[in-house]
């Protein structure tokens, strides 16, 4: 009976702690991110700097390559690249190295004839197979509300979207959003000295996030065994891809001043530029490749390599990572407490469950309570300097 009443003094003790907790601890529902004064121009690269691309299915089935001259609305302006007297075909790379005689300036492609094709006809702008190389924590401040203090990298598994898409948020999960860079190449990268030859084609592209896979399957002290990662990215439609596949003349130095941004109903949440990435691409391909000797990436329940046969092929993509400003934020003081209260009032050591297990689950209820996350009928925008957009729309 005294231990019973005992247990009853610590329980009553931890609710009032906890009560103290909620009114003191900081609102942990809003990632803060830092935004640019001047709006985002969303317009095209100059042609002496890049090669802006977009690819589309036409009537008899064949997938035709524009060089893109202007887009407006809803709707892409472009010369087919077979107008240069290009082979076509459905590689972007290939498509463009078929053209031995490329116009140098805007005003000499206008003199070709032009097509007009809506961004609801357009293809992913992102390679064709169903696994890549994510990043994470390759901004700083990123980094900083994650906790995090290193870049890692983790495979990711599923087929590019279009950039006009729909995400399914299935009942119980908290889907968070993520603005990326994306490179691919012209062929399969085994060495940096594959990297430096190839070449690159650079997309936007989002990251969509079960954060119930990281709160379960993350290892906090250890992110780059990337324990979670996969299961958490790999969902249906969670790899969505802007309009243009942008071939630059330098790769660096064209990703440094790209500008990307995330709006979800309207409202800025994300705004970064590709020089604040911890690690450029060619150093991301560095650490990648370094990285294939074990299968070590846990994914539905079995175990991955970061990429079969040591190299990132050229069906593959390649992901930067996200800068600031995403949903999720890790349990506050308030939440820990609480996840003790539960532990204890289910019955502690009796209950069968892990302090870990039941905190686990009471922050995740608690997070879908609160309905920060994303929601059915939600619309989030993924904008550029030079990329084009993405808009996705969160269904049930």
């Amino acid at each position: 009976m005294r231990v019973a009443k005992y247990g009853w003094v610590v329980l009553g003790l931890a609710m009032v702690i906890l009560a103290i907790a909620w009114a003191t601890s900081p609102d942990p529902k809003f990632n803060p991110a830092s935004f640019e004064d001047e709006p985002l121009v969303e317009g095209l690269a100059p042609l002496e700097e890049a090669k802006t691309l977009a690819q589309f299915v036409d009537e008899d089935g064949a997938v035709r390559t524009l060089l893109v001259t202007g887009f407006q609305g809803d709707a892409v302006t472009g010369v087919d690249l077979t107008e240069f007297g290009g082979d076509g075909g459905a590689n972007p790379f290939a498509a463009l190295a078929s053209v031995s005689d490329l116009p140098s300036t805007l005003e000499e492609v206008a003199e070709f004839p032009s097509s007009k094709v809506t961004f609801d006809r357009l293809l992913p702008s992102g390679s064709s197979g169903n696994r890549h190389i994510g990043s994470g924590t390759n901004f700083p401040e990123h980094a900083e509300e994650s906790n995090s203090e290193s870049v890692f990298g983790f495979p990711k598994f599923g087929l590019a979207t279009p950039a006009r898409t729909t995400v399914r948020r299935p009942e119980g999960i908290l889907l968070d959003y993520e603005v990326e860079l994306c490179v691919r190449f012209d062929r399969d990268i085994a060495s940096l000295e594959d990297f430096d030859a190839a070449g690159k084609g650079v997309f936007l592209c989002g990251d969509f996030t079960n954060r119930n896979a990281i709160v379960e399957l993350a290892d906090p002290d250890n992110l780059d065994s990337g324990s979670g990662f996969s299961d958490a990215k790999s969902g249906p439609g969670f790899f969505p891809t802007g309009p243009f596949l942008v071939i630059p003349n330098n790769l660096n130095a064209f990703v440094s001043d790209l500008r990307m941004t995330t709006t979800l109903n309207g409202e800025p949440r994300q705004d970064a530029r590709g020089g604040e990435m911890t690690l450029n691409f060619r150093q991301l391909v560095e650490k990648s490749l370094n990285d294939m000797s074990e299968r070590r990436f846990v994914y539905r329940d079995g175990r991955e390599f970061l990429a079969e046969g040591k190299t990132i092929s050229a069906d593959m993509s390649l992901m930067s990572g996200t800068a600031e400003g995403v949903i999720f934020t890790g349990p506050t003081r308030a939440d820990y407490i609480e996840m003790i209260v539960t532990y204890l009032a289910a019955g502690g050591p009796l209950s069968g469950s892990s302090v870990d297990d039941i905190g686990k689950a009471t922050f995740i209820q608690n997070e879908l309570a609160s309905g920060h996350f994303l929601q059915p009928d939600d619309r989030v925008r993924h904008g550029s300097s030079y990329l084009g957009n993405i808009e996705v729309l969160v269904t049930k």
